[in-house]
């Protein structure tokens, strides 16, 4: 568990941890990673390692949620290491959940499972599941799923767990991808992580009995927060690259590819049909779409004018073909190929 400045949250997912209850809870020691605080975290901590040897406290200077895992994964002494937050309370049998997937599924290296909200009071009517994402919570549905490039669900940290094999296969966790101390929201660490897993032919898995409750802050219910993070995840994935969203038939355009921006003109009318018809949720879909294509466009942009003109040219090149083409005559055998619905 890697906390910064959240000293008065940090008790309760502490107290949750330690209160593990199955029988069939494992053995376990709680890291918890003091990533530079600047409040009371590290007296907290040092409340529990003094009456519970399984606490330990890590202090990690380099601020990002990236660095502070990684310092846990360099202290963690055991063959499996699972990720939760400073705001998240476990269930009584979230440990022995875990165990339980990965004994089922000796071929997985990533489990993860459900992150369900304690809202601080009653949300707000706008604020459905399809707005979950930034609130980094996770519920895929009842049944087990396994996690591929065709089926690419993301799992988060906040109820993940490794086999520590995989660390040396792939790597830690990335900072650049990460929340820092640059304040962007919209962080992909953790897809980021999981799409190098896979690449690397390893399975992940999500587990609907591993279940966790995040308490989630009050400024998260406002439409500012959202069109932040709507703002930053454009950025993230900008750098991330993934392969579903880098397909294109078409090619890019500024680093860019084409389908983005067709969704992006489709998102515009959308949003402007919604506003004349006054349906402000609607309105407000279509806003976080354009929030995230803006961000993502930038950023790509940035990274293409850094590149020698020949390169930035040729991309341009790729692209002139389909119009020159689109420009043609049809002629006598086009127009047969036609005729004969072709």
């Amino acid at each position: 568990m890697s906390t910064y400045n959240r000293g008065e949250l940090l008790a309760d997912a502490v107290r949750s941890i330690l209160a593990q209850r199955h029988a069939n809870t494992p053995q376990f020691e709680l890291i918890i990673v003091d990533n530079n605080s600047t409040d009371g975290t590290r007296e907290v901590i040092e409340r529990f390692a003094a009456v519970d040897a399984r606490v330990r406290y890590v202090f990690e200077p380099q601020q990002g949620s990236s660095c502070g895992r990684n310092a846990g994964i360099r202290a963690a002494r055991a063959s499996l290491i699972a990720f939760t937050d400073d705001d998240v309370r476990a269930q009584p049998d979230w440990l022995a959940a875990i165990m339980r997937a990965f004994d089922e599924h000796p071929d997985t290296d990533v489990v993860g499972g459900r992150v369900l909200p304690i809202w601080p009071v009653t949300p707000p009517g706008w604020l459905t599941r399809d707005h979950w994402m930034p609130l980094a919570l996770v519920d895929y549905g009842d049944t087990p799923l396994g996690v591929s490039a065709n089926h690419p669900i993301c799992l988060v940290t906040a109820n993940c767990s490794f086999r520590r094999r995989i660390f040396d296969l792939v790597g830690v966790f990335a900072p650049e991808f990460g929340l820092s101390k640059d304040g962007i929201l919209g962080s992909v660490e953790d897809q980021e992580l999981q799409l190098r897993v896979m690449r690397a032919g390893r399975r992940v898995f999500y587990d609907p009995r591993i279940v966790v409750h995040a308490a989630i802050q009050p400024d998260r219910l406002q439409r500012t927060y959202h069109r932040r993070w709507h703002s930053g995840h454009g950025h993230f994935h900008a750098l991330l690259r993934s392969e579903d969203m880098e397909q294109t038939r078409v090619g890019t355009l500024l680093g860019v590819p084409a389908h983005l921006y067709r969704q992006a003109f489709h998102d515009l009318i959308g949003w402007a049909r919604a506003e004349v018809t006054r349906n402000r949720e609607r309105a407000f879909q279509h806003e976080l779409r354009l929030r995230f294509f803006s961000s993502f466009f930038t950023t790509r942009r940035r990274e293409f004018a850094k590149k020698p003109l020949p390169e930035r040219l040729g991309e341009v090149r790729r692209l002139l073909p389909i119009g020159v083409r689109a420009r043609e005559p049809v002629t006598e055998t086009a127009r047969t190929r036609v005729a004969g619905g072709k």
